[in-house]
């Protein structure tokens, strides 16, 4: 019985380290479409680029204004960039220590 126990356990473990994983990377993909749709200068009037820059700026760990640089797109790119870098890195350290319990 005990085994059984500690294997779903483990199971249940393993599946937060998964939804924990996945739900990261969907952020740093918002935060990198974010960036791609602002250097390709698409259309801010579209659906999907209002619909990503409203999540991106959800994400954005109050770094939407961390580097000033006079070139906006560049602003996003170094701003939303270090946030995209800051989520993938804390995703990782705690999926691992998810997956280590």
């Amino acid at each position: 019985m005990a085994a059984t126990v500690g294997s779903t356990l483990r199971q249940g473990i393993g599946l937060v380290a998964t939804l924990v994983n996945v739900a990261g990377l969907a952020i740093v993909a918002i935060l990198v479409g974010h960036i791609v749709l602002t250097l390709l200068e698409a259309n801010p009037q579209n659906f999907l680029t209002d619909f990503v820059a409203r999540w991106a700026a959800e994400f954005n760990l109050g770094l939407g204004d961390l580097f000033t640089p006079e070139q906006p797109k560049t602003a996003v790119a170094l701003n939303y960039g270090v946030a995209a870098a800051l989520w993938l890195t804390l995703t990782t350290v705690v999926v691992r220590l998810l997956r280590r319990i």
